[in-house]
């Protein structure tokens, strides 16, 4: 059994809607065919963008969303993706696969795709091959409300506002494919091109350092000793792979040690965010610098037969509980942690949606994100958990993860994930600091661990409605399903 106390009047701070981001690269099938189609396509399209994922990601209500990439950023030169796009020039994407980039998809069209969905506009510069001008010019072509070479660009290419931009990185995996620096070199790098990414009018930009892959702590160490100041957020990659680089796992094709595994790998992002945390709390002991995870999800082997540049992979309740223990993680270092971006949006790695032709399919993780939004911008409250282990062979890790969070309306949300693939899992949870009346609540599980959603069965794993939970006094009982998240409302 798992016993939790729920303290209704402790608040741990504000859960960032942020948290919830996304990331789109130009990177296999994400941009072209998973969310760009054209304007003279067949599938229904605003402006060319299809719209049935404008349609998901708003369900979803998407915060954010980064782009370009990735490192396809650091090779982006932004002003071929502007202008008419018959005159556009190609390239090569030789970070993968190898195909021809035709920049249909640029500038125009990804604030397009922000304004259609609600998300804000989180763009990553180039840092790796780009110039500090290139830089500077790409923020007064999206921002500058007055009169200059680049805003007068903007309007001659049809837009005659500024864009509102609050979120830019500058640079991105500077360690590896932005250009294999080291810390200090990268540090007087960002000085230098964070200085021209200028404020013009009344936007306001929160400029994002390029931080650490995983456990690379000296990286945190040097960035926020020689640039902190200059920063509001320093990014974070941590991608959980059951096997290794070199042979990461088959993400629908695996037995229970490969499960084990995974969420074992899943939950060590506690202990990243604490380790890099308290270096940053050294440097920045109000915390003013946000931690920005902006990669993250599972990495397993492509899908047989498809192209290994595209990082195509299926998306089982193995990664929806991937997601959930995410977001529990996330949500209780809600006052360091300001923004995450799973990694991605559409056809790669760990993704909400896959299409195919002009099919659409939501995946396990996608209801996890439409499950938790409840959180989004509320408050986080404690909840103290002492959970059962699961144990396989000689490891073991807690059977239940849980986190709980008040919105503005006063409602308690609490989010449960039961890790075990065989066994449910009975937790009592005290509330104290509040009197709940009922309590209802949804569930997202399955009968097989590589059970996944496919264009032959798109809801075969779907949320559904829970009623294994109740109230007596001022103790909540609840049976969670084996390799289940649980989603409840109490009021």
């Amino acid at each position: 059994m798992a016993k939790m106390i729920l303290n209704a009047d402790v608040k741990l701070g504000k859960i960032s809607k942020h948290i919830y981001g996304h990331f789109a690269e130009h990177l296999g099938r994400c941009i072209y065919g998973g969310i760009w189609v054209g304007e003279d396509s067949e599938i229904p399209n605003t402006g060319g963008i299809r719209n049935d994922v404008i349609d998901a990601l708003r369900q979803i209500q998407i915060p954010v969303l980064r782009w370009p990439g990735g490192c396809f950023a650091d090779e982006y030169h932004w002003q071929d993706g502007i202008g008419p796009r018959e005159q556009r020039p190609r390239m090569i994407n030789t970070h993968w696969g190898g195909v021809v980039e035709n920049n249909h998809f640029g500038t125009h069209e990804f604030m397009l795709l922000c304004e259609l969905t609600g998300a804000e506009p989180y763009i990553c510069g180039n840092v790796g091959s780009g110039t500090v001008s290139e830089m500077q010019q790409w923020i007064e072509y999206i921002t500058f409300d007055g009169e200059s070479p680049m805003a007068d660009l903007r309007r001659a290419n049809g837009r005659d506002e500024p864009w509102k931009l609050t979120y830019f990185g500058v640079g991105n995996e500077n360690w590896g494919c932005g250009g294999h620096m080291r810390p200090e070199y990268y540090a007087d790098l960002y000085r230098r091109y964070a200085t021209y990414v200028r404020n013009f009018g009344g936007n306001r930009i929160y400029k994002i350092a390029c931080g650490s892959s995983g456990g690379d702590l000296r990286w945190t160490e040097v960035l926020m000793r020689e640039a902190g100041r200059m920063m509001n957020g320093l990014s974070l990659h941590y991608y959980t792979v059951p096997g290794t680089w070199s042979k990461k796992g088959s993400a629908t094709e695996f037995d229970h040690r490969e499960w084990f595994v995974t969420l074992k790998k899943a939950l060590a992002m506690n202990d990243i965010i604490t380790r890099h945390s308290t270096i940053m709390d050294h440097y920045d002991p109000d915390r003013r610098v946000g931690m920005i995870i902006d990669e993250w999800g599972t990495w397993y082997d492509v899908e047989p037969g498809t192209n290994p540049g595209f990082l195509y992979q299926q998306n089982t309740i193995r990664d929806a509980l991937v997601a959930g223990i995410t977001f529990n993680i996330f949500h209780k270092h809600c006052s360091r942690v300001h923004m995450a971006n799973i990694a991605q949006t559409v056809n790669v790695l760990q993704s909400i949606l896959l299409t195919e032709g002009d099919k659409l399919v939501k995946t396990p993780t996608y209801h996890v994100f439409d499950m938790y939004k409840v959180h989004q911008d509320a408050e986080a409250v404690e909840l103290i958990c002492e959970s059962d282990q699961y144990q396989y062979g000689e490891e073991s890790i807690p059977q239940v993860t849980a986190s709980a969070s008040q919105d503005r309306a006063g409602r308690i949300h609490i989010s449960l994930c039961n890790l075990h693939p065989e066994h449910e899992a009975e937790v009592n949870c005290e509330l104290r600091g509040m009197v709940a009346g009922r309590v209802e609540g949804t569930v997202l599980t399955a009968s097989v661990m590589n059970a996944h959603n496919t264009f032959a069965q798109p809801d075969l794993v779907r949320p559904q409605t829970f009623d294994q939970a109740l109230i007596r006094g001022q103790t909540m009982i609840v049976k969670l399903p084996p390799m289940s998240v649980v989603v409840l409302s109490l009021e």
